[in-house]
């Protein structure tokens, strides 16, 4: 019996294999996936055709090519196996059905007037999951639930310890929407999220080292990869940037008061300042880069020069500390460095020190508004990837 399950593990692993490369590379030939994986042709098929029986990939014809012989199938992920994803903000619980691959099917942002609840949080994703399995996700097959929380998420359990801008402390929440949903249910940081899915599908896709930070209605959040790896850290609470305390070089340039102590990066490059700036209560990220770029008040540009500089000193403590090749902004930071990316990076190499900056890359989220909700669908992917065995 034990060499029957040493076998079955091997199986397992296989097929986790090749899932994982159709999954992060897209259609693939058979021929493809038996040079990445190292097995031979006859085993990759196998291993492919079991796949297909458990309704993961989809083989398809080849593509016609000049080279000599008969070309391979291609294996790719099956469209309707998907994952839901959700992040609940201070203003909008935005939700998603995303597939294999990191593609978006379905997405709906819903505006709330007040805080939403945990409970809340799991009551509106059943009734959307429901809407959806009436309707464009009819014939589909829904992995699990993953949800991109601003706040700090413990590894171990998926508790929500604090999530201080939604006001959630201790917070239960994947046992809540599992339980209203019946799907399995998987919490994590959003920007730590945001970090796995720019990492996998985007910005830093390729990139060993970088640091992520994404600018949210909740504030500031990032994540990290070292080595090719994200890091969470001892409890899984590893990139909280927005907590740290950056220098501010010019008086003229603080805006926290003095009620708040030393004010954090978030107090002073801030969403809602920006908002704020515009006249806008709430906006999508799009909306407000907009509204920013067809300003005609003078304040507006010189509120985003200012957080411009506020965030050059932060990026620069961090690059110090990381020494990463590469830093991803996404959300509203996306938006502040998009139109002077150039700029900020010589900003942010004038105050690091000598050598750390000299090859550093500043980037700006490749996946736009879809970087969360995909960063979540993998959390909720995770299992799947590790074990296709557990559908047969």
């Amino acid at each position: 019996m034990a060499e029957r399950r040493g076998s079955e593990g091997v199986r397992s692993g296989n097929l986790a294999a090749v899932l994982r490369l159709v999954h992060l590379h897209g259609p693939s030939s058979r021929a493809r996936l038996t040079a990445l994986t190292g097995l031979n042709r006859s085993t990759v098929a196998a291993l492919a055709a079991e796949l297909v029986d458990l309704g993961l990939v989809e083989e398809r014809a080849p593509e016609e090519t000049n080279r000599v012989g008969r070309p391979s199938p291609v294996l790719a992920a099956h469209p309707g196996v998907l994952a839901v994803a959700v992040n609940p903000e201070v203003d909008a619980v935005t939700l998603a059905a995303v597939g294999l691959g990191g593609q978006v099917v379905v997405r709906e942002r819903v505006e709330t007037s007040s805080l939403v609840t945990p409970a809340e949080t799991a009551e509106l994703t059943r009734a959307v999951v429901e809407r959806w399995q009436a309707g464009p996700l009819v014939e589909t097959h829904l992995v699990g639930v993953g949800l991109a929380v601003p706040g700090l998420v413990r590894a171990s359990d998926g508790l929500v310890r604090y999530a201080p801008h939604l006001e959630w402390r201790d917070a239960p929440v994947r046992a809540l929407v599992e339980e209203a949903t019946g799907l399995p249910v998987a919490v994590g940081n959003d920007a730590s999220l945001g970090a796995v899915a720019e990492h996998r599908f985007g910005a830093g896709r390729g990139v060993d080292d970088l640091v992520y930070l994404n600018g949210g209605a909740s504030g500031i959040g990032g994540g990290l990869v070292v080595a090719g790896h994200p890091v969470a850290g001892a409890h899984g609470y590893a990139g909280e940037f927005g907590q740290n305390r950056p220098g501010i070089a010019a008086t003229a340039d603080r805006r926290a008061g003095p009620e708040t102590g030393a004010a954090v990066l978030e107090d002073e490059v801030s969403r809602a300042r920006l908002l704020d700036a515009v006249g806008l209560r709430s906006a999508d990220e799009p909306t407000l880069a907009e509204a920013i770029a067809t300003a005609t008040d003078p304040a507006v540009p010189a509120e985003v020069d200012r957080q411009r500089r506020v965030l050059a000193t932060a990026l620069a403590n961090a690059v110090n500390v990381l020494d990463p090749s590469v830093v991803v902004l996404g959300g509203f930071l996306a938006t502040l460095a998009a139109p002077a990316l150039a700029g900020l990076r010589d900003a942010v190499a004038e105050q690091a020190m000598t050598g750390v900056a000299d090859d550093l890359e500043l980037r700006v989220a490749a996946l736009g508004e879809d970087r969360l909700m995909i960063g979540a669908a993998e959390a909720a992917f995770a299992d799947l990837l590790a074990d296709p065995l557990r559908l047969a």
